[in-house]
């Protein structure tokens, strides 16, 4: 039994290093595998804005209902541009005011356009009902032709072509002083002679507003007027989009290309002409729901279905609205019976419900939506819901704050630090210098790849304070096995044996490292948590590196030890192994065969004091070296 419980305690040191080995290996592994096959070379992390440059972008707010934009507004529009832009995957940012009246944003490399998107868009997110759906393109001269009767293109020679039909609430009449008609679709066919290339192109600058105008006012008066014919019953009623401003948007608005146009104005209170995905133009009602009533929105999988979603939570008040909306939605027709997300002027969804949702959860499916648009579609909706609206004043490319040369002085720092710190373990400890210098490399080393990795895979971006945070981690490894060697001498002072003071002096030495480490990764929490920007750069390497410290000192360090205690150089105590009795001033008391000798030299302090308090008492001790030991003094004397 005794035997099989040796060999076991033999094996386990190797089985943490191999662990180790094993954990190691993957790393590097998966690196090689990202530099084959990625666009460029894994084995270096992104760096921050300091030390690369980035993208810059100067950011106005507005409110929505014309009122001032408040300090308290602005910080909490830098909170959620934070927000979405630490969702995207970019870190490192810098965010803030300038002035109190805008908003810098700086984000660091070559940000995608998703990302730059999620930054210019100003947040206002709602949900409103769907009304009607138009053509993407916005009034051509066959529409134009088709409504008033006016030929624009005398060659009649032309064959017939194809039709566009512009579909909006409202009449278009021949003349100019046409009357509106709420439930009429205005729908114009293009003739004959209007079917070549020039007669299906769309109108452009001010030919357009002035035809679109023409054809929008119906009561004659030169002016776009925004007041409905008749009182809606609720959002949904067909009367909401009965105003000339609607017809005049939908004559307008072009929903086509890469960069659709957005709506100029977005009232919540009245109908809103919008553009959505695949040039899709959409005539909306009020908005039912603001999108501060959303509390939450995350991605996800349906096992049963086997199809992306995305899960929503409304606050109390929200939960309610939804309910009524989606109640009066299922007892529709399409499209009436959907419900459009709009984010900043552009409809991002529009879902239909097929039952009435209570609750105040609900999740979005189908539409395409795949695991990238549902992360997408849920950082909208979660970071959406700022009354404020942002105007572009520039966007520009910025270069290093710091640089390569800020970089190289950082990592020639940790250089040297290292150095200093090899040259005082070979100087303190010797051979077991050697251990702690190979326990700093394998910590250094990890934390090197993991840095690389997270860069890799979750866009992390090493600052100079990052940096710094490596430098540190030097010496907290170092100050790690200080305390564990300091334990190991103390207990060959006391006379243990070398092996039994390896095991006896990482007992007691790991409750203090695992201590002193946990407040160090305390402290990196409570920072990354509470700070910003850089800061929270040098908090994360701080914590990687402090946990690392805990990894390496466990399965390599410690199981190192336990290896090398059993050699002759370091079990026999050699004198420059670092763990000679002799050296340390003490000779261990047990010499072999059931017999000990008392030591002469290496006494410790408490030894001392307690020796001068017998020779104050009278109390006499040899201490001459014998093959026994020492007599120890009475209960009685100890205690005079």
């Amino acid at each position: 039994m005794a035997k099989t419980q040796h060999s076991s305690a033999a094996r386990a040191p190797w089985r943490r290093l191999v662990v180790l080995t094993v954990l190691a290996i993957a790393l590097a592994v998966a690196l090689t595998i990202g530099s084959i096959t990625g666009h460029k070379s894994r084995w270096t992390p992104d760096f921050a804005l300091d030390l690369e440059g980035g993208t810059e972008l100067i950011l106005t707010p507005k409110t929505t209902n014309g009122s001032q934009v408040t300090q308290d507004d602005i910080n909490q529009a830098i909170a959620i541009i934070r927000q979405r832009v630490d969702a995207s995957g970019v870190a490192e940012a810098e965010i803030s005011s300038q002035g109190g009246s805008n908003i810098v944003v700086a984000l660091p490399g070559h940000p995608s356009e998703e990302t730059l998107n999620l930054v210019r868009t100003s947040a206002v997110l709602r949900m409103r009902p769907v009304l009607e759906m138009a053509t993407a393109t916005p009034l051509t001269p066959a529409m134009y032709e088709q409504a008033t009767g006016k030929s624009t293109t005398p060659d009649t020679s032309a064959t017939a072509g194809s039709s566009e039909t512009a579909s909006a609430s409202g009449t278009a009449s021949a003349s100019a002083s046409a009357t509106s008609n709420a439930s009429t679709e205005a729908s114009a066919s293009a003739s004959p002679s209007a079917s070549s290339s020039a007669s299906q192109t769309p109108y452009t600058g001010k030919e357009l507003k002035a035809k679109a105008l023409e054809l929008a006012d119906a009561n004659g008066d030169g002016k776009i007027s925004d007041t409905v014919s008749g009182t809606p019953k609720n959002s949904s009623d067909a009367t909401w989009a009965s105003s000339e401003q609607v017809l005049y948007d939908v004559l307008t608005m072009d929903c086509t290309g890469d960069n659709p146009q957005s709506a100029a104005t977005d009232d919540p209170k009245k109908a809103l002409v919008a553009c959505g995905e695949g040039g899709t133009k959409f005539v909306l009602g009020p908005a039912d729901i603001e999108g501060t009533d959303i509390s939450q929105a995350s991605p996800g999988f349906d096992q049963q279905e086997g199809k992306y979603i995305v899960q929503l939570q409304f606050n109390s008040k929200g939960a309610k609205e939804f309910a009524d909306i989606t109640g009066r939605l299922v007892s529709l027709q399409s499209p009436q019976n959907e419900f459009a997300i709009v984010l900043d002027g552009h409809v991002i969804s529009n879902p239909v419900p097929n039952q009435q949702i209570n609750g105040g959860q609900a999740s979005i499916s189908g539409g395409g939506i795949n695991a990238q648009s549902a992360k997408t579609l849920a950082n909208q909706l979660q970071f959406g819901s700022l009354p404020l609206q942002f105007e572009v004043q520039s966007e520009q490319q910025i270069s290093a704050t710091l640089g390569t040369e800020s970089l190289s002085a950082g990592l020639i720092a940790g250089l040297v630090g290292l150095l200093l710190i090899v040259m005082y373990l070979i100087w303190q400890y010797h051979a077991l210098g050697v251990v702690a210098i190979g326990s700093v490399v394998l910590a250094t080393g990890l934390s090197y790849l993991i840095v690389c990795l997270l860069s890799w895979t979750m866009g992390y971006r090493l600052s100079l304070a990052g940096v710094v945070g490596l430098v540190i981690s030097i010496g907290i490894s170092a100050d790690s096995f200080i305390v564990f060697f300091e334990r190991i001498r103390d207990e060959i002072r006391d006379g243990h044996s070398l092996r039994s003071s390896v095991s006896r002096g990482w007992h007691r030495a790991k409750r203090t490292i695992f201590v002193s480490d946990g407040v160090n990764l305390v402290a990196a929490i409570v920072l990354y948590l509470a700070a910003v920007g850089s800061v929270r750069g040098f908090a994360f390497t701080l914590g990687i590196t402090t946990i690392l410290d805990l990894v390496v000192v466990i399965m390599f360090t410690y199981p190192m030890m336990m290896r090398l205690v059993r050699t002759r150089f370091f079990g026999e105590g050699h004198r420059w192994s670092g763990m000679s009795a002799e050296a340390l001033g003490r000779a261990p008391r047990y010499t072999g065969r059931g017999t000990t000798r008392a030591a002469q030299a290496g006494v410790t302090l408490a030894e001392r004091r307690a020796a001068q308090r017998r020779a104050a008492n009278g109390v006499v001790v040899e201490t001459a070296e014998t093959d026994t030991p020492a007599e120890s003094p009475t209960a009685e004397e100890e205690a005079k």
